[in-house]
Formats: C-alpha cells, sequence, structure tokens
C-alpha cells in the first residue's frame, strides 16, 4: 500500500496535505506544468517533512547533471522519471548517487512491448528500478492529464511476477480510486489532477476523501 500525492508546489499546501497522512508527495520539476515548484521550495518542503512522508523529485528528460544537483540540494531519496530518459542515464544515476527510481511510462493503446524492451535493457545494465508507474499516453504532456488508463489493457500485459512493483496513476480521483485499486491491484496509486479544484490547486477536501477511499480499499484487497 502505497499513496502519493502530487504536484505540490508551495510551503502551506505542503503542510496542510502532510497532516492528510499520504505515503508519499511528489514535487515537480518540470518547468512546463502549473504544478512545477522551485528548487528552493522543494528544498524548504522536504526539510519539514515528518519521516514517514516520502519526497518523490519529478523529472522530465532533465540531464544527469541536473537531476543530481537537484536531489542534492533538496535532499530527495527518490526520483521520478518522466520522460524518455534512456537507460543509461539510470544506470548513472545509480552510479552517481544512492537513489530510488520510479520509471513512469504512459500506456497507450499500442500496450507494454516497448516497456518490456526497457526493463531488458535495464537489467542487462544492471539498472535497479524501484518501482514502476504507469499513466496514461496524451500527445504533448507528461502526467497530469486526468486521462485514464485502460485497466484492462494494463491488467493483460503487466507481468507482476518479473517487472517491479506497479504504481498507477492517470484519470484517478475519490470516485473511482477504490475500484481501479480493486481491478488493478496495483502496489501504489498516485494522484494529481484528480484532487484540485483547478490546475496546480490542491482541493483538500478532494485529498482527504482521495486517501481515505485509496486506503480502505488497500485494506479489502490485502485482507
Amino acid at each position: 500500500m502505497w499513496i502519493k500525492i502530487c504536484g505540490l508546489h508551495d510551503i502551506t499546501t505542503a503542510q496542510e496535505v502532510v497532516k492528510l497522512s499520504p505515503d508519499a508527495i511528489g514535487l515537480n520539476f518540470f518547468a512546463s506544468t502549473p504544478r512545477a515548484v522551485s528548487v528552493d521550495v522543494a528544498a524548504q518542503i522536504v526539510a519539514q517533512l515528518p519521516k514517514k512522508t516520502e519526497p518523490v523529485g519529478l523529472f522530465v528528460n532533465h540531464s544527469l547533471d541536473e537531476i543530481d544537483a537537484t536531489t542534492r540540494q533538496c535532499r530527495l531519496p527518490t526520483v521520478q522519471l518522466h520522460g524518455g530518459e534512456p537507460v543509461q542515464l539510470l544506470a548513472d544515476l545509480n552510479s552517481r548517487a544512492i537513489l530510488k527510481i520510479i520509471r513512469a511510462w504512459r500506456l497507450g493503446a499500442e500496450g507494454l512491448d516497448s516497456l518490456a524492451d526497457y526493463f531488458d535493457s535495464c537489467c542487462k545494465l544492471g539498472v535497479n528500478v524501484a518501482a514502476c508507474l504507469i499513466d496514461a499516453r496524451v500527445d504533448g504532456m507528461y502526467g497530469g492529464s486526468g486521462k485514464t488508463v485502460c485497466w484492462e489493457l494494463l491488467n493483460e500485459q503487466y507481468r507482476h511476477d518479473q517487472w517491479p512493483p506497479m504504481i498507477l496513476a492517470g484519470g484517478l480521483h475519490p470516485g473511482n480510486v477504490a475500484e481501479a485499486i480493486e481491478r488493478v491491484r496495483p502496489w501504489g496509486v498516485d494522484v494529481a489532477s484528480g484532487v484540485e479544484s483547478a490546475p496546480g490547486t490542491k482541493d483538500l477536501k478532494l485529498v482527504e476523501q482521495f486517501i481515505r477511499e485509496a486506503r480502505r480499499a488497500f485494506e479489502a484487497v490485502d485482507g
């Protein structure tokens, strides 16, 4: 069971969200999104987090040096790579810093054959991927689209016994997260736009409802 609230970009909102006890929060360093956070603000947010809340830095086609510098300045233990990052970059990250890597993958009608090839390459280079986040493929967007993943296709093709633990994202909100957990059986869930009143503006009531519904569903599935 792992619940992440992604796209926090101001200290006050982050403090209020953390009070609702998510397992992790996401700090998005991709400039072309209303959820982007500055490195300085992210560092302040991380400095105030309780130990039980995992901060995750989200990067989209950033360079190795950019990721390295940001994670060090913000003291981030975990990165989420949401662009077209090659396997070699993950290998270089592994060799340069002790970081957990979440590889995000956007699922479209083409399925997960390319993800299988990607993980094969990770194995050949000895790359350790802690988890795989599955989001919906929307041209020109790297998450936060509000579009739901095709759960049926995901169930058919995700190799739970061979691949890293799956984190389900894409179009989740308080009204469907329980059904998503029941049908897909992910290790974790991730939400950004599904708990917002406007792009980039978190609605704390929706955040609370999402966490409550997700925990209830995970407990039912695990029990």
